[in-house]
């Protein structure tokens, strides 16, 4: 993939918070630093970036997310408020336990628990 500006702060805006940002979400934040940038060229480059492993991409139902860190972990969501947050859960390894108790290779695991956080219990 050739150097980009646009692509390089769109990486940058995506890595450099930790709320799962929607598209229109980078692109309001892109748009401090490229003013004239488009949302197409957002959208192209969002998928560029996930597709080459540099970001994730986070299915939250209909609404597509963005995630800049691409260690293996799952995520909390609240019902309430809808804040995504990472986790990492060392003791578990489903890649094994799937392997062994139902013979599948795994390729990637999204797993997102939900219920409520601590703002609202």
């Amino acid at each position: 993939m050739r150097y980009s500006k646009q692509r390089d702060i769109v990486q940058s805006v995506v890595c450099s918070t930790d709320c799962h940002p929607t598209a229109d979400w980078v692109f309001a934040e892109v748009k401090k630093s490229i003013p004239n940038i488009s949302l197409g060229t957002v959208y192209r480059n969002l998928k560029q970036l996930s597709d080459s492993g540099f970001i994730n991409r986070i299915q939250d139902g209909s609404v597509t997310r963005y995630d800049g860190n691409i260690k293996s972990h799952y995520h909390l969501k609240c019902n309430k408020c809808n804040k995504i947050t990472d986790i990492i859960l060392q003791k578990i390894d489903l890649r094994k336990i799937i392997k062994t108790k139902f013979d599948f290779e795994l390729s990637d695991v999204e797993l997102t628990i939900t219920g409520k956080c601590n703002k609202h219990t």
